[in-house]
């Protein structure tokens, strides 16, 4: 690979190495902008993707990165994962003049403490679920017996995605308490938990680019969160999503726009932390309405894979026009195809983590007219092997959802790994997925 200087116009510094980072990367690559992708780790398929090189920086190292990004002279920095943003990433970076994509640590707050999203939330009259939040385990405990339903138990800080026990009677939200706040099972991120009120209905997410004052939503992706078909199994950080929702009308993002979006950044804004990056609201449609399960503060994943191959417009100069408050005055277009992602996971998924083995059919699978981004994975000599749990997502776009979801399945029957596992239902027609 030869030198940042000699690619061409700008050097982008992508930080991350999960599948939201592959998608990203391919999408800057292909900006007639961009002369060189940097991925701090990134991952196999960065280090694949034409136009990509993997750099050795820790993207925890916040005094690592900013220290390369100066050195090499990037021009941007986009920030994939919600610990770097939490930690202030983006604040030293503008400190030092080079451009950043992503909130600031003070914005990041929504992601960052979950005690704090809903304290806000509540505060704003943003619609969300009752709460309460606990450092004691008896006091917590003592809470449960007197609530009338069983809640919804959360590590406060960033688990990583794994901070959510939906307990389904009152003896196993005791357990998933005593287990965070007396055995440590999420370290310090589980230094506070909250009891939260348990919403039901069908979730979607929503993502927007935000510039502090204007936000634009982007194509809605729904989610599947639960390991096994038919929504059965423990939570996951995803294994799979498509677009189009078929319960994303334009009345209802209108409405969540209107009565969430609109509010939350400009009571951001009125606090003097106005929100610059994408934010993400995990939505529940409530029977009183869509309400706020929690907000992160990056793009999602696998929600990524499904909306970013839809983008028709430079992604650079989306990025830019974020950061330098113009997003108004863009216009972002996007394709009017389907889009369908089917993540292939390890067999420990997600209780327990298994050993590294060599991933084949990822070229049949791209053959047949998908898009492999990698999420798990590293190089082992010239072989790809698995080195996660999410290990791959295989995207598919086509005419209607149903095209795009055949698409989809036709690329992730060509890779194999030993104890690959997938949901065969992935935008299929579920009950909770055309409701």
């Amino acid at each position: 690979m030869t030198e940042v200087d000699e690619r061409g116009p700008k050097a982008v510094l992508l930080i991350g190495g999960g599948g939201r980072e592959h998608a990203l990367a391919a999408a800057l690559a292909a900006s007639p902008q961009v002369g060189a992708v940097l991925i701090a780790p990134g991952n196999a398929g960065t280090a694949l993707e034409p136009g990509c090189q993997n750099v050795v920086v820790n993207p925890n190292d916040v005094d690592a990165v900013v220290s390369y990004a100066v050195d090499h002279q990037v021009d941007l920095v986009v920030v994939g994962p919600e610990d770097p943003l939490v930690a202030g990433l983006v604040d030293r970076l503008e400190a030092v003049g080079i451009a950043a994509f992503g909130p600031s640590a003070a914005a990041a707050q929504l992601e960052g403490s979950k005690s704090h999203c809903k304290d806000f939330l509540l505060k704003y009259g943003i619609p969300t679920g009752a709460a309460a939040s606990f450092s004691d385990a008896g006091e917590a405990i003592e809470y449960l017996s007197g609530l009338g339903v069983v809640p919804v138990v959360k590590a406060s800080g960033l688990a990583a995605g794994k901070g959510v026990i939906v307990a389904e009677t009152r003896a196993e939200a005791e357990t998933a308490i005593t287990e965070i706040l007396v055995d440590g099972r999420f370290g310090g991120a589980g230094s506070t938990v909250l009891l939260e009120e348990r919403l039901y209905g069908p979730e979607l997410s929503v993502l927007a680019f935000c510039d502090g004052t204007h936000f634009k939503v982007m194509p809605t992706a729904q989610d599947h969160k639960r390991l096994l078909e038919g929504d059965a199994g423990p939570n996951t950080g995803g294994m799979g999503a498509f677009h189009p929702s078929p319960i994303a009308t334009a009345e209802l993002l209108d409405q969540i726009s209107t009565q969430i979006l609109g509010p939350t950044l400009a009571a951001l804004a009125a606090e003097g932390r106005p929100y610059r990056g994408v934010l993400y609201a995990g939505i529940m449609l409530t029977s009183d309405g869509p309400k706020v399960i929690e907000y992160n503060c990056r793009f999602g994943d696998p929600e990524t894979q499904v909306v970013l191959p839809l983008l028709q417009t430079d992604i650079v100069e989306v990025f830019e026009a974020c950061i330098q408050g113009r997003l108004a005055q863009s216009d972002i277009d996007w394709s009017a195809q389907a889009a369908a992602t089917v993540v292939v996971a390890a067999s420990g998924y997600p209780t327990s983590s298994s050993p590294s083995t060599p991933i084949s059919g990822l070229a049949a699978a791209a053959a047949t007219g998908c898009k492999v981004f990698h999420a798990g994975t590293a190089m082992s000599g010239h072989d790809v092997v698995t080195a996660g749990g999410r290990v791959v997502a295989v995207t598919a776009l086509g005419a209607n959802l149903d095209d795009a979801v055949a698409r989809a399945y036709n690329g992730v029957g060509a890779v194999s790994f030993d104890g690959a596992q997938f949901r065969p239902d992935i935008g299929r027609s579920t009950a909770e997925v055309r409701a």
